[in-house]
C-alpha cells in the first residue's frame, strides 16, 4: 500500500475536544472523526510536484510554501493526535497549522501560476512521471494529476480560511 498525503480542516474548538477526549480516555484516543467533507487525500501528487520543483530550480520560496502546505508547522502542541485512531504511524505524527497560518498559505497558493510552474514538465508521460519521481510505470497524464491534486489542496485551504479553521496534515 502506497503512502498518501492527508489533510483535515477542523475548528480550534474541535481540536480542544480531541485533546480533552485523549486526556479522559484510558487509551488516549482523541475521538478523531472529522466530517468526510473536511478530509482530503492528495495521494502522492504533491510530493511529486515538490520533487519536480526542486529538480528544476523553482524559486526557493515556492518550494518552502509547498513544503509547509503539506508538512505543517513544527510544534502546535498536538501530541495527543499521535494515535492509531488518526494515522498508522508509518511516518511522523500529524502536524498542525493554526488558522492564521492556513490563511497565509491559502493566499500564497492562490497566487501560484500552475501553467508557468509546469511549463518545463516533459510532454512525454513517462518522462514527466520520472521528473516527478513517480517512476516510468505511472499511468495517466502527469500534468493533469498534479493540477487536480494541487487545485484540490488550494481549494481545501481556501475553505478552511473562509471558516477560520486549523489544518492537520499527516502521511498515511
Amino acid at each position: 500500500m502506497a503512502l498518501t498525503q492527508q489533510f483535515a480542516r477542523i475548528t480550534p474548538a474541535y481540536l480542544e475536544r480531541c485533546r480533552t477526549s485523549a486526556l479522559d480516555s484510558p487509551g488516549g484516543a482523541p475521538g478523531w472523526d472529522p466530517l468526510p467533507t473536511d478530509l482530503l487525500d492528495t495521494d502522492w501528487a504533491l510530493w511529486g510536484l515538490i520533487r519536480y520543483c526542486r529538480a528544476t530550480g523553482t524559486d526557493a520560496d515556492l518550494i518552502a510554501l509547498l513544503d509547509r502546505a503539506v508538512s505543517g508547522d513544527p510544534g502546535g502542541d498536538i501530541g495527543f493526535l499521535d494515535h492509531d485512531e488518526l494515522y498508522d504511524g508509518i511516518d511522523g505524527p500529524p502536524r498542525l497549522l493554526a488558522p492564521a497560518a492556513v490563511a497565509e498559505i491559502a493566499r500564497a497558493l492562490y497566487a501560484v501560476d500552475l501553467d508557468d510552474l509546469m511549463a518545463d514538465l516533459p510532454s512525454h508521460p513517462k518522462d514527466a512521471a520520472a521528473a516527478c519521481g513517480f517512476g516510468r510505470e505511472f499511468a495517466g497524464d502527469v500534468r493533469d494529476y498534479l493540477i487536480e491534486h494541487f487545485t484540490a489542496m488550494r481549494e481545501f485551504y481556501g475553505g478552511a480560511t473562509r471558516r477560520g479553521q486549523c489544518m492537520v496534515m499527516w502521511t498515511d
